[in-house]
């Protein structure tokens, strides 16, 4: 597979204004906060322009709904409105339809976007105002008391106390400390959290596929518990065509979990992240397996069947496999 071939799907999920669908699926051309911060990763260390413009965006987008984020700086939401929104129609404005909007990890990643560009040199912050939504970002987070109220996660779904929002917000908040004011103690509540969780995701969860975003891209826990949650989604979680979310998960379920391709790529690139480089090369064999010839990875595959479902391409997932296919070409070209 060619590296280019995979940033050119991305490219027709890519919109006008900086941001990104989740994927061209007429069930699924929403724009994710999450989705677009993992969407980008790939151009964090290029000068395209592209990883900036997504973040310009998503600043703008919060810019419109400032005035909710002032509210709950100084009051909780109490209703799942109130967050901020996890995700928005393809003009940035909010979808007014029910959903899980308590979702910390989207706001974890959107800060430890914001500081990771800034790490690589580039300008994520334009003027004063961007800097304003930055802190104002940090003192919501504190006055939800991220670690330890309950949110609707990464897949969206019951409240609960998830081990991996918790690590989002850890990994933001570490990255922005240099640009405005990040109280230490909100940061220590939260690695007391991950010591007390961990490996766990949450009470109902021993094995979760989000807690591979605690080794990558976030770099939160140790290389002892990253070794274990390692082993629980390989031996839990691990499927044909990728891994399952959770056991039991009953989203696009046909007798069984649908398993999911990203799994893969984002399985390879926690072991690059360990140094284990026969793993490496191991879970990038599984997905070339499952890599469609034109690049275009869907989100998934039926549980108990061997279809994929409509959301095709996923450009979380596309984005994954051009991770992970750069790293075995770097591994390749230094073996040789």
């Amino acid at each position: 597979m060619d590296g280019e071939k995979l940033l050119n799907v991305l490219d027709t999920m890519r919109l006008s204004n900086g941001a990104y669908t989740a994927s061209r699926s007429k069930d699924y051309d929403y724009v994710w906060i999450r989705d677009v911060c993992y969407t980008v990763i790939p151009y964090l260390t290029s000068s395209c322009g592209r990883y900036e413009e997504a973040y310009y965006a998503l600043f703008d987008l919060l810019k419109r709904y400032e005035w909710k984020i002032d509210i709950h700086t100084k009051q909780k939401p109490e209703y799942l409105y109130e967050h901020i929104h996890a995700r928005y129609s393809k003009n940035l404005t909010e979808i007014h339809v029910e959903w899980g909007h308590a979702q910390h990890d989207a706001i974890g990643i959107f800060l430890w976007g914001v500081g990771e560009g800034v790490r690589h040199g580039k300008k994520m912050i334009r003027d004063q105002k961007d800097l304003e939504i930055v802190q104002k970002l940090v003192y919501y987070l504190e006055c939800v008391q991220y670690w330890q109220d309950e949110d609707n996660g990464m897949w969206e779904e019951n409240l609960e106390l998830h081990a991996s929002s918790v690590g989002a917000c850890v990994a933001g908040l570490k990255a922005v400390k240099m640009l405005v004011v990040v109280p230490q103690h909100i940061i220590r509540k939260g690695e007391e959290t991950l010591r007390f969780l961990l490996p766990r995701e949450s009470q109902t969860k021993d094995a979760d596929l989000a807690l591979l975003s605690l080794i990558y891209p976030y770099h939160v826990v140790s290389r002892k518990t990253a070794q274990q949650i390692l082993n629980r989604v390989t031996t839990k979680l691990e499927r044909k065509y990728g891994c399952i979310r959770y056991e039991n998960d009953q989203y696009y379920n046909n007798g069984s979990e649908a398993e999911w391709c990203f799994g893969f790529p984002w399985l390879g690139l926690c072991y690059s992240e360990l140094g284990t480089n026969d793993k490496v090369l191991e879970y990038w064999k599984k997905t070339e397996q499952i890599l469609p010839e034109n690049g275009e990875v869907p989100e998934l595959y039926i549980g108990g069947t061997d279809k994929p479902n409509g959301n095709t391409p996923l450009a979380w997932a596309v984005a994954m496999t051009y991770l992970l296919h750069e790293r075995v070409q770097d591994l390749e070209f230094s073996v040789s």
